[in-house]
């Protein structure tokens, strides 16, 4: 065993590269089981981030979707859910027109919506009517707001949609009970979420196709409904955090009884549709997930006893879940292994990988295991974080000297910090850097009421907390205090900025796609979003001081750290003026700046080129503002002001 070297952290060597990163691994999305068949998708970074529909058949894999196609709706600019197989048929929606496509084993794609400004997720298949049901988001109108509906549309060529469900400015899930006889839904309204409150409806389908009057079993402004689904024998099942935890219930006999009671989250904030958290192995069996303190399990709920059972599984996380009688299938992570597609068999409980995000294999030495803390914050409540020192088994640093740190506030910012093997986060930790991943108060997966500390305090709540877990690692002696960054994306990359204007705790940033002007994202946003910021900050433009003086861009004089941006500019959710007026105002104040602009961009990287430029524009900056030599090549940027 060689004798580890000795360098300055920052300038370690490390295996994790950008181009293993990038050229060597996809992303995982949705799942669809199709007979014995299964189907999932996959964003493939190396392919200018086109999302393609992959197929398990007979032991074979083989990609589903032909060049020139992209699978990936735009509903809620998020998406999800963009595809359904129906015997070996795909249905799915292209993103350059977001038309709804059929494809079957012998013929290339053809389009069955019109040529419209309509976008379409979240779809089943009504066997009994031969139609698809999904929702709709109408763009056709200019300058009006988007108009949300639940559609049925036919298998033949432009098809025309019919309205099933309409009034509401949201809805999700739509889900037909197994005789066909019933559909339920979620809706919900402006200004709230579906993480704040859902409305769960059914309604009869009637002779015509169309729906009877439909009724309202569960759900309201301050209660969050998620995936509502039928069992085999016709009863309707869903999630609810009406306790204040998301947990498992069935309405049965015009009564909602809750099926697990425990402080633990079974569901997820819908960012994007389709998610599911459970499954039916039969009527009387489900499988599911949940996570408590930031970690997911797997377990087996008897639905006439209401036992619930875990299930032994390694994986930290765990999305995607679905059933086969015996087998349940899932996408899975752990700190030591990147996301896959697996499959566990219920009575041998052997567990079979499908498809790994990547095959290449990082051995252990080089890769740093998260740890959970938790500490005291401003407001007197606890936070919670996963710490990740630096670890590369080839090095050590100088006795005495300590690492620095990249406290990384994640997007949402109801998002959650996840636990499986993340390249990104391990390209910092191998070349000597430590990680703080933060679950400030407004994070899932700790009960609605830590959601619920944001509320009002966007910018405030979140920002302490990630300058307290920042002080704690410094208090604890495990960083340095003189090289404290903070970097985030979206959500994430505001509250990097307000901590870097509002605080004096960092001495530089990387936003990424962040929020700079609240006012601006309140009047130039999608609709999604659009009226987020009344409960995460206040209404619009009635609490408008509130709002000014929480935007970092008009406070441009009291940031003095250096700061770098990335920015696709196609993005939709925080379009490019925003970075550009914090760029300009830093420029002009003389404040060290950095900017990546990455043209065919949205909001979040996809393409390997961009994704390979951000990471080590981001490395080659924290090199520059921290005094350390980088032990690879890395190719410059202009830093002004520097």
């Amino acid at each position: 065993m060689t004798t580890p070297e000795i360098a300055a952290y920052g300038a370690w060597r490390s295996p994790i590269t950008t181009d293993l990163i990038t050229s060597q691994t996809i992303g995982l999305g949705q799942i669809w089981l199709d007979g014995e068949d299964i189907y999932w998708s996959e964003l493939r970074p190396s392919e200018k981030g086109r999302n393609v529909i992959v197929r398990l058949k007979d032991g074979e894999v083989s990609d589903v979707t032909p060049a020139g196609y992209n699978v990936r709706t735009r509903v809620h600019e998020y998406g999800g859910a963009s595809f359904l197989v129906v015997n070996g048929t795909v249905y799915f929606v292209n993103f350059a027109d977001q038309r709804l496509y059929r494809q079957s084993a012998d013929s290339a794609p053809q389009a069955i919506t019109p040529e419209v400004a309509k976008r379409y997720a979240d779809a089943i298949f009504d066997h009994q009517r031969q139609r698809i049901i999904c929702v709709c988001e109408d763009h056709s109108v200019t300058g009006q707001e988007a108009v949300n509906t639940v559609v049925s549309i036919g298998l033949t060529a432009d098809s025309t949609p019919q309205q099933l469900v309409a009034g509401n400015d949201f809805y999700a899930a739509p889900r037909l009970s197994p005789d066909g006889s019933r559909l339920a839904w979620l809706s919900w309204n402006h200004p709230n979420m579906p993480w704040d409150g859902t409305e769960l409806w059914i309604a009869e389908v009637q002779a015509d196709g169309f729906l009877g009057k439909a009724e309202k079993i569960a759900g309201g402004r301050e209660e969050s409904i998620f995936q509502p689904q039928w069992s085999p024998d016709g009863t309707l099942y869903f999630i609810s955090d009406r306790t204040g935890w998301w947990n498992l219930y069935r309405w049965q006999n015009q009564t909602v009884e809750a099926l697990t009671e425990i402080t633990a989250e079974f569901g997820k904030p819908l960012w994007v549709l389709g998610m599911r958290t459970y499954d039916f192995e039969s009527s009387d069996r489900i499988i599911c997930t949940y996570t408590q303190e930031g970690i997911w399990h797997l377990a087996s709920l008897d639905t006439k006893t209401k036992q619930l059972e875990p299930l032994p599984n390694p994986d930290t996380e765990i999305s995607s879940l679905h059933t086969t009688p015996g087998k349940v299938i899932f996408i899975g992570g752990s700190p030591t292994e990147q996301t896959a597609i697996v499959q566990l068999d219920l009575a041998s409980k052997q567990l079979e990988v499908l498809r790994r995000a990547s095959e290449v294999k990082i051995e252990a030495g080089y890769l740093s295991l998260p740890q959970a803390i938790a500490y005291p914050t401003s407001d007197g409540k606890t936070a919670y974080a996963l710490f990740y020192p630096p670890q590369n088994q080839d090095y050590t640093a100088p006795v005495g000297e300590k690492p620095p740190l990249i406290v990384n506030s994640h997007g949402g910012p109801t998002a959650a910090a996840g636990t499986s093997l993340d390249l990104s986060i391990q390209y910092w930790t191998s070349r000597g850097i430590a990680v703080l991943d933060v679950n400030y108060g407004g994070s899932t997966g700790y009960g609605r009421e830590y959601r619920q500390r944001l509320d009002g305090q966007w910018g405030i709540v979140d920002v302490d907390d990630c300058v307290d877990g920042a002080r704690y690692l410094v208090e604890k002696g495990a960083v340095d205090g003189n090289r404290l960054a903070i970097s985030g994306g979206s959500a994430g990359g505001y509250t990097t900025l307000c901590a870097l204007t509002f605080r004096d705790t960092f001495k530089a940033g990387a936003s990424h796609y962040g929020v700079s002007d609240l006012e601006a994202l309140a009047r130039d946003t999608h609709k999604f979003e659009s009226r987020y910021l009344d409960r995460l900050i206040g209404k619009y433009p009635e609490q408008q001081q509130i709002y000014q003086e929480r935007s970092p861009i008009n406070f441009t004089e009291r940031l003095a750290s250096p700061v770098i941006f990335f920015q696709g500019l196609e993005d939709q959710v925080v379009p490019p003026n925003q970075t550009e007026a914090m760029v300009t105002a830093l420029r002009v104040k003389g404040v060290p700046v950095a900017y990546l602009p990455f043209a065919g961009e949205q909001h979040g990287f996809r393409q390997a080129e961009n994704i390979k430029r951000s990471l080590e524009g981001e490395l080659y900056f924290y090199s520059q503002i921290f005094g350390f030599e980088l032990a690879d090549a890395v190719e410059p940027l202009r830093i002004e002001n520097f």
